[in-house]
């Protein structure tokens, strides 16, 4: 995966059955190619503090909001590049920043604290907010995806995300196994564009009734636990971010 390390644009998601995924994808064969990467598979982690406030704060829909994830491409491999991302969002606008580092150095980054060499602005920002929060790693959460690009409009970028699925336990970005599903059988689109859509994709999504939802991956997961009694509400201890000066803190990485 290209390290692109900043991106602002609006994002907006669609929950699609099987049919009307189909569906979309013949209407827009014409305007849109998929990308050089084809199906693959999205690992993340997912760090929350310890009583999830950053979800549950997300939750509320605030004007602004930011969360931290871990995530990696594919077979997690030593060699592997890992992603560390802030994703934050304002007004309706996402800002992503993220940096890549090496297994090794993101390793001993999350589960020791040591900065890498060579640490960048992002890198600075990101350690800012772990020393700010000081999270922990809550959730693996994974899906597989297929992403197209417009064919003349190449700011348009189009995800299809199916295969939705985490787990609490063994947070290990290589782990793929012992996963619970959700949404089984649905297709989650996001379009992501620097600003208004195409008059021709605003009208496919019309003719085919395929409307925009509001939808967190992590915040379906964590709202679906506390209605099952798999998390309590608001569990852990009251959050003192923002009332004591920053420190360094221990951290747990789960990275394998």
């Amino acid at each position: 995966m290209k390290a692109v390390d900043t991106f602002r644009r609006v994002e907006k998601k669609y929950f699609m059955s099987e049919e009307q995924c189909n569906a979309f994808l013949k209407e827009t064969e014409k305007w849109i190619v998929a990308d050089e990467y084809g199906l693959h598979t999205i690992h993340n982690i997912y760090y929350d503090t310890q009583d999830f406030g950053l979800i549950r704060n997300s939750l509320e829909r605030p004007r602004y909001k930011e969360k931290f994830r871990v995530r990696g491409y594919g077979q997690i491999k030593e060699d592997s590049a890992i992603f560390l991302e802030i994703k934050k969002k304002y007004a309706g606008v996402v800002y992503k920043r993220r940096t890549a580092l090496s297994t090794t150095q993101a390793r001993a980054y999350l589960e020791e604290g040591i900065f890498p060499e060579r640490g960048d602005q992002i890198m600075r920002e990101i350690d800012y907010f772990m020393k700010f929060y000081r999270p922990e790693p809550k959730l693996y959460l994974a899906y597989d995806r297929r992403a197209y690009v417009g064919r003349n409009e190449p700011q348009l970028r189009i995800t299809i995300d199916r295969n939705i699925r985490r787990r609490y336990h063994r947070l290990e970005l290589g782990y793929d196994g012992e996963c619970s599903f959700i949404e089984p059988g649905g297709f989650l689109m996001e379009i992501k564009v620097l600003a208004s859509y195409p008059i021709w994709l605003a009208k496919i999504l019309c003719d085919l009734q395929i409307y925009p939802v509001s939808y967190s991956k992590y915040g379906k997961v964590y709202q679906t636990s506390v209605l099952a009694g798999e998390l309590e509400l608001g569990i852990g201890v009251e959050s003192s971010v923002g009332d004591e000066e920053i420190k360094e803190t221990p951290r747990a990485g789960y990275l394998k």
